[in-house]
């Protein structure tokens, strides 16, 4: 293995896309590879998806390998920006924002 990598693999891969109200997503799996920190792939050829459809499919992926410089900063990068996932939601509500509970009940 390279300092940074390099190897790159020609494969399929099974593509799902939706833009839905129920989902907004877009996986792309490529066949027989286990995907390590570090590699990229790019999809050949994905189709472009409107509001309100949902789209499966078969394409190309070309996999680029990380090299051993690539896997560390994945591993590294990924604590920080984890950490960046405790800021949402968690906030406490203000006390002015808070329904009064003088209010009548119907």
């Amino acid at each position: 293995m390279s300092l940074f990598g390099g190897q790159t693999l020609e494969v399929g891969c099974d593509i799902d896309i939706e833009q839905t109200q129920r989902s907004f997503h877009a996986h792309a799996v490529p066949d027989g590879v286990d995907i390590q920190p570090g590699d990229r792939v790019v999809v050949h050829g994905a189709p472009s998806v409107g509001f309100g459809e949902h789209v499966t499919c078969r394409s190309t992926a070309t996999v680029i390998r990380g090299g051993v410089l690539r896997r560390l900063w994945a591993e590294v990068a990924q604590v920080f920006e984890l950490t960046e996932l405790y800021e949402v939601g968690f906030q406490p509500i203000a006390e002015s924002a808070r329904q009064p509970k003088y209010l009548a009940r119907s």
